[in-house]
């Protein structure tokens, strides 16, 4: 029989976390008083002897409002201070039944409340969005059974396979202490020298390195789990998993240009998408997948399952779609949501248990250990953000701020008094799967996860043309920051590893003979065609993954299973128009990109009228490279017209560079495309469908916005 005094587990709403966060919410409005209630008369003066004498110590309200003021920061995260949250919910689309007991697995239709932080890793707090680095890719579920964390990035795989080598691996990366520089940036001499003699990084880093380190949106990258879990069954049988987030929209990036200068045009990019986003009454939507094996099965791959340094290829075990993530409401408050949140790796709920990965066995010491430090005391789970929808029951007393009132004078297990209760329960409660294990204490790597190039090759050879020519740029700007030559020849070393055409061509660029003989000319800050076509040809044998040559899912743009089709949705647009604009041509592409779900800002030569057309940006206070793609109206800026504008040529030259869809109406509109032809080198400008630049009807741009880049811009092969 249940205890009358044990909360049930209820069936949970997308709703019930709102609900339960309301208690604690407090709109504005009424006297304002002070944290003990009282009210205050004068909040613009404190208490003085005589108007020009000095401050009392008896003003009790200007004490409390500095003390508080005083207090109101908190320890930053050491990683992944920079982050962004919003809630949501999670639905189960199939039933896990068949490999695991834990509820929020196995009922269908069930919407599971969600709060999800998107980060990234090296940067400080107040860093930008839009860094080349790893994006943390946080999910904390409010199930019946209690917090579930699927604590993930977007990549697949970590630096490390020991969680001992985390922090020299964080020391590594931050600032260097000599001067706290740089800022949110991989490209200084400690990281690299690091990374140079630490060979089991080198899969991580080819991930880092390619286009996924720098994520157009959040809710256009994808999200992993990283580590192989078990999931448990009611017979007891085990089935190992691994995690999937795939994004409704699509895999898109930036390209490094755009991400360097959006760091500065709008450092909140990233954060500021996914807000308006949802302010607007959009939502943020991803696939849940999951990879499921057996241990007999990993028994015959050339890989460890637990090494967290290694993917299952999905051509070798395909992702299974069983549920959706969908994001719908941004916090009521930053600091007590987004900041206060803390997530755990080791909050899983029963059905599941953990495996042998020696990192997923130290993080859930670290991130417990950090809740403590960050948040201020043992109680932290009781901030309105961290707390389970099941009221916690459990012996644990007293500590800093706590706030739960545990009536009677019960506080210890096993009991007589106080109807014996709280009491574990054998059947329900979670249970370790019980794995039989014995050895010798020692300090040693399994033989099983000593090969750290195989995969790095799995990756390269899935990468499509462009997509090597930018990994090969970016290993070319990282190490042409790195200062120290014994550094950058120790990094050549290790990419050689993956391939000597991709160590040649980023040696060149630093000064080095090439390791290879065909060798192209780099191109610098542009992308290269006779590069690209270079490194398309270099593919690697690959081992380390059972058999497995070529993956298209690790592509961001090689078709595969689960990728979305392209589409408009989501997408942002600057629509070029000046002073006498025609009016019926801007409201014919308004109403094209509102059909697709598409988004726009009318920028202008100033704020306002423009004729019967409301500019709401400005070419001072927009950049090109913060839009999806750019159209073209018309009308006249400061007496010009706008085909004359230098910022309005900007604009059109700046996206085409970035491969972006541009588009125009009239003659007005088609003038100033033709005013940037001479603006866009090395690429040629031209007014071609293929090439994504259109002059028809809006529909036919909205169509071209759907495919995001032209990379055939550049080259067919792209």
């Amino acid at each position: 029989m249940t205890d009358p005094k044990t909360p049930a587990l209820t069936d949970p709403q997308p709703n019930a976390k709102r609900q339960d966060l309301q208690p604690d919410t407090v709109n504005p409005g009424g006297t304002l008083t002070d944290n003990m209630g009282h009210p205050i008369s004068d909040d613009q003066n404190s208490l003085k002897a005589g108007a020009l004498g000095p401050t009392l110590l008896e003003d009790h309200f200007l004490r409390e409002k500095l003390h508080h003021f005083d207090h109101e920061r908190i320890p930053e995260r050491i990683v992944h201070a920079r982050g962004s949250g919003a809630h949501g919910y999670f639905e189960l689309t199939r039933s896990l039944a068949e490999y695991t007991t834990a509820q929020v697995l196995t009922e269908v239709g069930a919407q599971t409340p969600t709060f999800v932080r998107f980060s990234t890793v090296a940067g400080f707090r107040g860093s930008p969005d839009t860094p080349r680095d790893i994006r943390g890719f946080a999910v904390k579920f409010y199930t019946p059974q209690g917090i579930w964390d699927l604590v993930g990035n977007n990549a697949p795989v970590f630096f490390i396979q020991d969680a001992i080598k985390f922090p020299d691996l964080v020391h590594s990366v931050k600032p260097e202490p000599h001067n706290e520089i740089p800022q949110a940036s991989a490209a200084h001499d400690t990281f690299w020298d690091f990374i140079s003699l630490t060979p089991e990084s080198l899969h991580t880093i080819m991930w880092a390195m390619s286009d996924r380190a720098i994520p157009r949106s959040f809710d256009t990258m994808e999200g992993f789990g990283v580590h192989t879990f078990r999931l448990i069954n009611a017979e007891g049988k085990v089935t190992l998993v691994k995690y999937h987030w795939k994004p409704v929209l699509g895999l898109h990036s930036l390209v490094w240009d755009e991400a360097q200068k959006i760091a500065g045009k709008d450092p909140d990019y990233n954060r500021r998408l996914m807000w308006d986003t949802i302010d607007g009454g959009g939502t943020l939507e991803w696939q849940f997948g999951v990879q499921l094996f057996t241990e007999e099965q990993a028994a015959g791959w050339d890989f460890d399952f637990r090494d967290p340094t290694k993917i299952v290829p999905e051509a070798l075990v395909p992702v299974e779609i069983v549920g959706r993530l969908v994001l719908n409401r941004n916090p009521d408050n930053f600091f007590s949501e987004t900041e206060q949140v803390a997530f755990m790796p080791s909050n899983i709920v029963p059905g599941m248990d953990f495996t042998e990965d020696p990192l997923l066995q130290g993080r859930n010491f670290s991130y417990l250990d950090t809740q403590f430090s960050r948040l201020g005391g043992p109680n932290w789970q009781e901030l309105p953000i961290n707390r389970p929808l099941t009221p916690p029951q459990n012996n644990q007393r007293d500590g800093h701020m706590r706030r739960t009132i545990n009536p009677g004078r019960v506080s210890y297990y096993p009991n007589s008094l106080d109807t014996g209760s709280p009491t574990p329960d054998p059947q329900e409660g979670f249970r370790s799967h019980p794995v039989m294990m014995s050895g010798v204490k020692v300090r040693e790597r399994p033989e099983s996860f000593s090969d750290h190039v195989g995969q790095a090759r799995l990756f390269w050879n899935s990468l499509t043309p462009i997509e090597r020519e930018h990994l090969c740029r970016a290993f070319q700007f990282e190490l042409a920051n790195v200062e120290t030559r014994h550094v950058r020849l120790a990094m050549l070393d290790q990419i050689e590893r993956v391939h000597p055409v991709l160590a040649s061509q980023v040696a060149i660029a630093l000064g080095e003979p090439p390791r290879a003989e065909q060798t192209a000319k780099p191109g610098g800050t542009q992308d290269s065609a006779e590069e690209m076509a270079l490194l398309a040809t270099a593919n690697a044998d690959v081992t380390a993954a059972a058999g497995v040559q070529h993956d298209p899912a690790l592509s961001q743009r090689a078709p595969s299973e689960h990728k979305a089709e392209p589409t408009p949705r989501g997408r942002l647009v600057a629509l070029l128009a000046g002073d006498g604009v025609d009016v019926a041509a801007v409201e014919a592409v308004q109403a094209a990109l509102k059909a697709q779900e598409a988004k726009f800002h009318v920028v202008g030569p100033h704020l306002g009228d423009l004729g019967g057309v409301q500019a709401t940006k400005t070419f001072s206070t927009a950049s090109p490279v913060v839009y999806d793609g750019v159209y073209a109206l018309g009308g006249t800026a400061g007496g010009l017209p706008l085909a004359e504008h230098p910022d309005a040529q900007m604009f059109v030259a700046e996206a085409y560079r970035h491969y972006k869809p541009v588009g125009a109406h009239g003659q007005d509109g088609e003038a100033l495309l033709d005013a940037v032809a001479g603006r866009t080198a090395p690429l040629t400008f031209a007014k071609d469908e293929a090439l994504g630049v259109v002059t028809g009807n809006p529909e036919t741009f909205t169509q071209a916005l759907a495919r995001h880049r032209y990379w055939n811009r550049l080259s067919p092969q792209a």
